[in-house]
Parts: structure tokens; C-alpha cells; sequence
């Protein structure tokens, strides 16, 4: 049975549900799910949207990502995705799922994941702020 069950980079809406259809394991006594979502403001400055932008690469890294974590945890099932393009207020800009037998595992899993994903792949998102001005980001935050 193959642990990571999803992982992209892609240019279109994300789906928590497919997120959690991904994951779903009869083995599995704790399934984490983490939301990262486009927020108004950034250290107090007011945001109006937001661009990410992907390396070729970015997918590869992303399984590299996904299968330290399978191998440091537990995990019976993964699945991380990740926007690229515009985004707006509230968008979702990535997903993160992990299923393991306990839910402290899940939690430790999930945010190893998400915290490599973003240190780890190259995605950098570029802010646009209410007064014009424009902050680029490396790896997704």
C-alpha cells in the first residue's frame, strides 16, 4: 500500500475534501489536516492577494519532503498540495493531511510536513499590498 497518497503543485483551486478522501485509512486512529489560507494583513500591513510562484522542481521536492516524513512517522497515509498563480483574500494556498495509528503522531507529522514543505521546496509568494507596494517571500509561508 503506497503511504503518500497525494501530492501537487497545481495552478487551480484546492479541495480539502479530496485532501481527506486521500488520506482515509482503516489503520489510522488520528487524520490531521492543516489549511493555509491567503490572510488580510502581514505583519501589520494590510494584503490584498497574493502570487506564488514554483520552481521546476518544486513537485520533486515535495516528494522528498513527503517521504522523510513517511519514513521519520508512523504514517499510513500523506498528501500535500500546494497552489501556484494568484490568490486571493481567503484562498487556499496549501493543504497538508496525515494519517497515523495515534493523533500525537498525526500532529507531530503534520507539522514536520508542513514546516518542511515550506523551508524545503521552491515556492516563493509574492504580497501585494493595499498601498501598491509588493514583498516577495521565499519558500511559502
Amino acid at each position: 500500500m503506497t503511504v503518500i497518497r497525494l501530492l501537487g503543485i497545481r495552478d487551480s483551486a484546492l479541495s480539502v475534501d479530496e485532501v481527506y478522501s486521500a488520506v482515509g485509512d482503516h489503520a489510522a486512529g488520528g487524520t490531521t489536516i492543516f489549511v493555509g489560507t491567503v490572510r488580510d494583513q502581514d505583519h501589520g500591513k494590510p494584503v490584498t492577494r497574493l502570487s506564488y510562484s514554483a520552481h521546476p522542481s518544486a513537485e520533486d521536492e515535495l516528494r522528498r519532503v513527503a517521504e522523510k516524513v513517511a519514513a521519520d512517522f508512523p504514517v499510513t497515509a500523506l498528501a500535500a498540495v500546494h497552489r501556484i498563480g494568484d490568490l486571493e483574500l481567503g484562498d487556499i494556498a496549501v493543504i497538508v493531511a496525515v494519517a497515523c495509528p495515534h493523533r500525537a503522531e498525526a500532529f507531530a507529522a503534520s507539522r514536520q510536513l508542513i514546516d518542511d514543505l515550506k523551508s524545503e521546496v521552491p515556492i516563493w509568494k509574492n504580497q501585494l499590498f493595499t498601498d501598491g507596494s509588493a514583498e516577495w517571500v521565499g519558500a511559502c509561508e
